[in-house]
């Protein structure tokens, strides 16, 4: 077993991977599948909460790497979506804020700040809004191995995506 420290880090978004949303009546014609939080007191916080798959928490465990929450969800996704899935608390990516002299080029908003939370550290990002842009940067910006894989919001996380991700 690799040592925790040194493993890879696998920065997730929530949106998307781990909440499915976005599909049409013609790709889901029951809808999406929901479950039964085994927290009562958490059913208010936000409706697309029962979208999170627990089945996915032990699936992000058992990947060889270091999961860190890479999302808006800041503190949110340790106190909602972690229990949901089995996970302990996270650590979280924090961001920066905007700023009008940003000059971003076409890349995502977190991309910068993901490869300098990694600092030089072999790192996945899993989100669902990552272009050919961001890999274009991080491949022209090297500091250490990185996969950028982008997930189909409409269906999250699937079996074909952990596959990529168990490298």
């Amino acid at each position: 077993m690799i040592e925790s420290a040194r493993r890879p880090l696998l920065f997730l978004d929530i949106d998307g991977p781990l909440i499915p949303f976005g599909a049409s009546p013609r790709d889901l014609p029951g809808g999406y599948p929901t479950y039964a939080s085994e927290s009562p007191e958490d059913d208010g916080a936000n409706p697309l909460l029962a979208r999170v798959d627990p089945s996915l928490g032990p699936r992000l465990l058992a990947l060889p790497c270091t999961l860190v929450w890479a999302t808006t969800w800041m503190s949110d996704a340790n106190a909602y979506v972690a229990p949901r899935l089995g996970l302990p608390p996270l650590p979280l990516v924090g961001w920066p804020e905007p700023s009008p002299d940003d000059g971003r080029d076409g890349l995502h908003w977190k991309t910068r700040t993901l490869v300098d939370r990694a600092e030089g550290r072999a790192f996945a990002w899993v989100d669902d809004e990552m272009s050919e842009a961001d890999r274009a940067w991080v491949a022209a910006h090297p500091r250490g191995r990185a996969l950028l894989h982008r997930v189909d919001p409409r269906h999250g996380l699937r079996d074909a995506d952990f596959r990529t991700l168990d490298v």
